[in-house]
């Protein structure tokens, strides 16, 4: 079973750990994150029952200084991050649009209707519409079951984390203590109201293989400059004189302008040859009407999934991730998540190393169709900080 480092969830929801902790957690072998074996003494404690789920809660509630706020008073923005991808061995750069610790304290955005097997989120296009899979106010009703790609709403924007955690809990009750101490802002009704930009976020997973996050930020912020120098300037073919800094604010390329430039050209960013050629490709399938946010808000997780492999340097646990994070699919599983295996070898007791895949499977199968939320709780159990993991 291939191996992967978990992504940055520490930026969407903070974690409870301590330096000591985080340090001890894995240790560097040959560029290799491997998880330090446990004494006997400590295997014990990795077995997970209601009564330490409890004390874990309960930890994490006593160092709270604000032990009576019920939601998080900030939720940082999602930094960049590198985390190895086996399929491409790459590392990918998750871009999503941060929660603004603002957000947190306004209404509750407008509900809408949500289905586990498609995408929740609303996509931004290339050229500024934004879209949903089910219109605010549809009912199942209101929806054809003949429809190609479009199953009825089972939950809607705001009872869709009640109604996972519902299930969650009466399927196994032991996590009840972990939900209630590691509050999934993902999946919340302001989570699920961020717009999000599907080209940009899969450009910034390419950007950010196999570098550390301030190399990924500094090549982000080249490429950026770069198209918006070639597609802003005078009539007369003078660059842009003006602060290019404050022009480009909110700026990113669309497809049709990544694919006017050669590759020579996109290298200049800081791109390697190779970067280059797969952000150029990724271009085209979207310039071509390939890949579209219509296409990633109706297709099935299969289809999805066939879609977004076929597109070089997007590995199996690249379109998980972003399936999960981006999309904001419930039912979303990765089997070759590194944090994933140790969370479910550490809730069921077990070394991960000895845990199979099928294993995995029938245990997360329990869960659906909410097994994204099931994924990020097992991060929770281990307290992955991916700081660690990302190396």
């Amino acid at each position: 079973m291939a191996l992967r480092r978990s992504t940055r969830l520490s930026a969407l929801i903070p974690l409870k750990s301590t330096a000591q902790a985080a340090t001890s957690a894995s240790q560097r072998s040959n560029g290799i994150t491997k998880t330090r074996k446990l004494s006997t003494k400590e295997k014990k404690k990795k077995t997970w029952t209601t009564e330490n789920l409890n004390s874990h809660a309960q930890s994490v509630i006593d160092s709270d200084p604000n032990p009576t706020e019920q939601t998080p008073t900030t939720v940082p923005p999602l930094p960049p991050s590198s985390a190895v991808d086996s399929n491409t061995h790459n590392s990918n750069y998750w871009d999503s649009t941060p929660i603004s610790n603002s957000r947190l304290h306004t209404p509750p955005p407008l509900d809408r209707p949500v289905e586990p097997h498609r995408t929740n989120a609303t996509l931004l296009t290339p050229h500024g519409s934004s879209l949903v899979a089910y219109p605010p106010g549809a009912t199942g009703s209101d929806i054809s079951p003949s429809k190609p790609g479009l199953p009825r709403p089972t939950a809607t924007t705001g009872t869709l984390l009640e109604k996972a955690t519902a299930h969650l809990i009466a399927t196994d009750p032991r996590l009840e203590p972990l939900i209630k101490a590691h509050h999934c802002s993902l999946f919340s009704p302001e989570g699920l109201a961020e717009k999000i930009d599907p080209f940009r976020s899969l450009v910034g997973t390419i950007i950010g293989q196999q570098v550390s996050g301030a190399a990924a930020r500094s090549i982000r912020e080249k490429f950026v400059a770069l198209l918006w120098g070639l597609n802003h300037t005078y009539e007369n073919g003078d660059e842009v004189q003006r602060d290019r800094e404050d022009e480009n604010e909110g700026y990113f390329p669309t497809p049709e302008e990544i694919v006017r430039v050669d590759i020579p050209t996109l290298r200049t960013a800081g791109l390697s040859q190779r970067k280059a050629e797969y952000i150029h490709g990724l271009a085209e399938k979207f310039a071509s009407g390939e890949l579209s946010a219509t296409m990633l808000l109706n297709a099935s997780d299969e289809e999805l999934l066939e879609k977004l492999t076929a597109v070089r340097g997007l590995g199996r646990w690249s379109v998980e991730m972003f399936a999960c994070f981006t999309l904001k699919r419930t039912d979303v599983f990765s089997t070759g998540d590194l944090g994933v295996q140790r969370g479910c070898a550490a809730f069921m007791g077990k070394d991960f190393k000895y845990m199979s895949e099928k294993e995995m499977l029938d245990l997360a199968a329990k869960f659906a169709p909410y097994r994204s939320l099931f994924m990020w709780y097992m991060w929770r159990v281990e307290e992955v900080d991916v700081t660690v993991l990302s190396g």
